[in-house]
């Protein structure tokens, strides 16, 4: 899948899901060192897990951020 992130550095965030499974998380774009280590982090967590962990979490000044848009990219997933 890729979701359009929205008020953050990176622009999309492609990944997958297996068995509700989180799998093959990447960032384009945003801080290198965080996204990486953000997209390790969650690679082989349960969805409800990763969207606990990570939604609302800001940047900054920002409202969200990368892992933000990661949890809220999983809520879209769930919905559809």
């Amino acid at each position: 899948m890729v979701y359009k992130t929205k008020g953050v550095c990176s622009s999309e965030i492609h990944f997958e899901i297996e068995n509700d499974i989180v799998k093959n998380v990447t960032f384009v774009g945003g801080c290198a060192g965080n996204t990486v280590g953000v997209a390790r982090l969650v690679e082989g967590m349960h969805v409800d897990d990763v969207i606990r962990r990570l939604e609302g979490i800001p940047c900054g000044f920002k409202k969200s951020s990368c892992p933000d848009q990661l949890a809220t990219a999983l809520k879209g997933y769930k919905q559809a």
